[in-house]
């Protein structure tokens, strides 16, 4: 697929997810579906995939008691009967997937492809679907990588851990450079704080290793 026909494929793509409301995909097909969807600026849709809990979704399993994700979508029915034992494996990682994208999204812990191993660590979450907190945390060769976010009141509060001996660039959705805090203090140079700049409107801030506690109103 050429580069300009890609967008209109993610609007495509969104417009069935709308349409239909939930997805429709496979083993092959699932793992892209978030992906694309947050990468072309569809998260709510991306959220709305997340969050269905009628069948077929990820949530329908939870509420027949899952722990595990499933081989089927439908592995146990509603009644209780369940698929062919011969596929039916209770424990599978193909729909599993999705939980790449909640840390990578979700919580926005990315890795940078120039740069790999998580040598420079890219901090990019992106809340929605109604949730209010998210944490996730990765082990690295240099150590942990976490990322956190609380919303309450209109306010977010966004805490990232970096490792030692690497940097990271944490960017902060709806955020104005003015409003930042972190730690409770304006968001200038220093104590870790590498550079800072607006970006549309989100907020980047380049920093070294360390832990971070960035503050603010959310924006419009």
């Amino acid at each position: 697929m050429t580069d300009e026909l890609r967008p209109l494929a993610a609007k495509r793509l969104a417009t069935e997810v709308r349409t239909r409301k939930h997805l429709t995909t496979g083993f092959v097909g699932t793992p892209y579906l978030c992906h694309v969807l947050s990468r072309y600026g569809y998260t709510d849709e991306a959220y709305q995939l997340l969050n269905r809990k009628q069948y077929p979704s990820w949530l329908f399993p939870v509420t027949q008691g899952a722990t595990t994700i499933w081989e089927r979508w439908d592995g146990q029915k509603p009644d209780g009967t369940f698929q062919d034992v011969g596929m039916n494996s209770f424990n599978h990682y193909a729909y599993g997937a999705i939980g790449e994208w909640m840390y990578r999204v979700m919580a926005g812990i990315e890795l940078d492809p120039t740069m790999p191993g998580y040598k420079h660590i890219l901090i990019q979450p992106q809340p929605g679907g109604g949730f209010t907190n998210v944490k996730a945390a990765h082990q690295t060769m240099y150590g942990k990588v976490s990322s956190a976010w609380t919303l309450k009141d209109g306010k977010i509060e966004v805490a990232v851990e970096v490792p030692a001996n690497t940097r990271a660039t944490v960017r902060l959705p709806k955020a104005q450079l003015a409003s930042v805090r972190e730690s409770g203090q304006g968001l200038t140079n220093g104590n870790g704080v590498v550079a800072t700049r607006q970006d549309g409107n989100a907020v980047v801030v380049e920093v070294g290793s360390g832990q971070y506690r960035f503050s603010y109103a959310l924006a419009e």
